[in-house]
């Protein structure tokens, strides 16, 4: 027996229509995976997506070459501006006391020794009080970079020599 094309077309129907359901829930289980995939992106903070959660050595993430070329890449940054920072800095403050100097031996200034005296003494007692305030944050800052500094010793044997290569150049 033949079938009319409007018979064959019914038949097909719910065929095409079980696959077109079966797409419907593969393409909604996708989304739904990629949306929990933003939600959880959204999440994490950018150095977690970066270095992972967990914050520990480095050597357990990137092999000793990787360390050592980032180390010493930052280093030289680093390295490099410090240097160049700190030629306009001793520019800046030598050029400064230069022409005190000049202004104060042509007379256009007069300095009072007493009062800058007195004031360096006020100035002194207040930074023997602070550093005494200060101590134990000064100390957990130390500890706690010769910590990663131990757990890290590639990465920051790199960034050493990196950096002087900076100062260097």
């Amino acid at each position: 027996m033949q079938m009319t094309p409007d018979v064959q077309a019914a038949e097909d129907r719910p065929t095409y229509s079980k696959m077109a359901n079966s797409r419907k829930d593969v393409e909604e289980e996708i989304y739904d995976k990629v949306v929990d995939l933003t939600e959880y992106a959204k999440r994490q903070r950018w150095w977690n997506r970066l270095f992972g959660t967990n914050s520990g050595p480095v050597a357990e993430k990137y092999s000793v070459a990787t360390q050592i070329a980032i180390g010493g890449a930052s280093g030289w940054c680093a390295g490099y501006l410090f240097q160049k920072v700190g030629k306009v800095a001793a520019t800046a403050v030598g050029g400064g006391l230069l022409l005190l100097q000049i202004a104060n031996n042509s007379g256009y200034i007069q300095v009072d020794w007493k009062r800058v005296e007195k004031d360096v003494n006020k100035a002194k007692k207040q930074l023997k009080k602070s550093t005494n305030q200060a101590g134990p944050e000064l100390n957990t800052f130390v500890e706690k970079s010769t910590e990663f500094v131990k757990k890290n010793i590639v990465v920051t044997s790199g960034f050493i020599g990196g950096f002087l290569l900076g100062l260097a150049s």
